[in-house]
């Protein structure tokens, strides 16, 4: 098939079943007891490895930009740089690829297995909903949990750049956190919060088109998995770009 061809059906494949799974959702049965389950695994499971990255870049950011600031005269102001680099930019992005690598992965997996096992086709033959069933319960625990798991690394972030500043630098922590609070404007953290939730839809919607489409046996569940992390990892490096531009023409 022709590349933009198949571009342009994979694309439409996605928003199909992002529109399915949104428009059955709550008829009934409603599997809350699902959502939960989805968002204890993706929110709660993710939670170590998002605070450690959060923690980390945080720290390298003021490893590299304190000497810098300190060459201008301005390293009190590392705390500013520090948490609004973080809020508006890497705390969104790096979570989402975090969760792309490790959720994506797994819901991919996971219904990939499900299809070349024939347990989709028996759910359909039983008469339950795989949109209502498996999609929509992953979808919304992404967007429900990828804003929160943000803005728990953002603060970890803050938190480990004021670490490395103050035992690596001399800096107080106190001229390091009023440096980070004045930093911070509300459009920051506004656009810090709605750049997750676009980011868990297009992961979760990415991951379950890719799992149930998979072809192939076994070998097409580790084909599918792969497609489902490179593809929602480029997509969402786009897509912040677009919304980072809207977001300045909204908010500022």
């Amino acid at each position: 098939m022709n590349p933009l061809k198949k571009f342009i059906f994979e694309l439409q494949e996605t928003a199909f079943l992002v529109y399915y799974a949104f428009i059955r959702m709550f008829k009934r049965p409603v599997y809350l007891a699902e959502w939960v389950r989805q968002m204890d695994s993706i929110g709660v499971g993710s939670l170590p490895i998002i605070l450690l990255t959060g923690f980390f870049t945080g720290g390298v950011l003021t490893l590299q930009s304190y000497d810098t600031l300190a060459y201008y005269g301005g390293q009190s102001e590392t705390g500013r740089l520090v948490a609004f680099t973080l809020i508006r930019e890497l705390g969104p992005v790096l979570s989402a690829l975090m969760v792309a690598g490790r959720i994506g992965s797994s819901i991919s997996a996971e219904l990939g297995s499900m299809v070349v096992s024939q347990q989709i086709d028996a759910m359909r033959a039983l008469g339950t909903d795989p949109y209502r069933k498996l999609v929509a319960p992953r979808i919304i625990a992404l967007i429900i949990t990828l804003p929160l798991l943000t803005v728990g690394a953002d603060i970890f972030g803050i938190i480990g750049g004021g670490v490395v500043a103050h035992n690596l630098f001399g800096l107080d922590y106190n001229v390091f956190l009023t440096s980070a609070r004045n930093g911070i404007a509300m459009e920051d953290i506004i656009g810090g919060i709605i750049k997750p939730l676009f980011f868990g839809l297009i992961i979760g919607a990415v991951s379950c088109h890719k799992g149930l489409s998979t072809r192939g046996g076994t070998v097409g569940v580790g084909v599918s998995t792969t497609s489902a992390v490179v593809i929602s990892s480029i997509v969402v490096i786009i897509a912040d770009f677009f919304l980072s531009r809207a977001l300045q023409h909204v908010l500022e």
